[in-house]
């Protein structure tokens, strides 16, 4: 009897046997699938060159989740400096208060930039007046004294008409807004309030293609993405009036107001966390490309090479020292990067 059981037992040893390794398999997938995610917030002018990314690296890597959301520059180094994000998207360089906050906390920082931008003054395609702007005269419409005063175009200069001026502009948890309040008006945070504020910039673009007496400011990804629908102004800061572009950049002729995008990463998540990791260095990688496609200005070649050296070598700390600094040229920051 025992001679005809055992052939049984074996087959029930063998199946335990698959079922057990089955469930391992199965547990170690869900563990692998339940990895933390990388967490990204901050710029909403950044936001589009790291959702490409984060998208693309998600098709090739489906078991790491990378949330990539946008409250503003200030608003995402204040979750940076608190641990709540891995990745702080930035389009100004951190400055003094928030360096402390992040020292305080314990987190250091490696700070990557990623791209330039040309800050893109854009109004209505239906306004047939404004084909070029001083940076004098958008700091008669900006500066705090205009606050319910400067309310129509011909405030601003005589020739134009006598219509309402309609703004919008980033709140003040944006880079954008911190970049633009220092070139133009010369101080931080300096600005009338009397405007539709957004940390959206998509919100910003809608307002001005729906009004024709509107007039804005934001990254230009976001008015290369509505060619058709918006106008970019050109600027004239004393040397001849000069359209936002990636030439106009590269030449360094679009000052003030062409900036360095950036990324902040948390280096004890990078050291702790392999998917961070891989993650930061495709983004360096892939860089190039998307930030071209998106609508802003790459780095030249030995931007990205120094990126990742930095970033290989956990160089933490800043090259800005807790501030912008403007009429930053392509050639002036590879310098800084190099010294670092």
């Amino acid at each position: 009897m025992n001679v005809t059981e055992k052939p049984q037992v074996f087959r029930l040893r063998k199946i335990t046997l698959i079922v057990g390794a089955a469930a391992l398999l199965n547990s170690c997938s869900q563990v692998q699938s339940q990895q933390k995610p990388i967490k990204i917030d901050g710029s909403s002018t950044v936001y589009p060159i790291t959702s490409a990314i984060a998208k693309n690296y998600q098709t090739t890597n489906p078991n790491t989740k990378v949330e990539t959301g946008f409250s503003g520059t200030t608003g995402g180094f204040r979750k940076f400096c608190t641990k709540e994000v891995d990745i702080a998207n930035a389009s100004r360089p951190i400055n003094a208060q928030e360096m402390q906050t992040c020292n305080q906390a314990g987190v250091r920082f490696i700070e990557l930039p990623v791209a330039f931008d040309a800050l893109t003054i854009v109004v209505n395609p239906q306004n047939n007046w404004v084909q070029n702007i001083t940076v004098d005269e958008l700091k008669r419409i900006w500066e705090p004294a205009a606050e319910g005063k400067i309310t129509n175009w011909n405030q601003v200069r005589p020739e134009w008409p006598d219509r309402p001026l309609k703004l919008f502009a980033p709140g003040k948890d944006s880079g954008t807004f911190d970049y633009f309040t220092e070139a133009v008006i010369g101080e931080v945070d300096a600005s009338r309030k009397d405007y539709t504020a957004s940390e959206d910039d998509e919100v910003i673009a809608k307002g001005v293609m729906q009004d024709p007496n509107a007039l804005g400011y934001f990254g230009l990804a976001y008015y290369e993405e509505n060619q058709g629908k918006l106008k970019a102004v050109p600027v004239n800061s004393g040397k001849g009036a000069i359209a936002p572009s990636l030439k106009t950049v590269e030449a360094n002729q679009y000052q003030p107001l062409a900036r360095p995008l950036f990324i902040y990463i948390n280096a004890k998540s990078a050291q702790d966390n392999p998917a961070l990791r891989d993650f930061v260095k495709s983004y360096i990688k892939n860089a190039p490309k998307v930030v071209k496609t998106v609508g802003y200005v790459p780095l030249p070649e030995e931007g990205y090479r120094l990126a990742e050296v930095h970033f290989n070598r956990a160089k933490v700390g800043t090259v800005f020292d807790g501030k912008a600094q403007l009429d930053l040229t392509l050639a002036e920051l590879l310098r800084k990067q190099a010294k670092f």
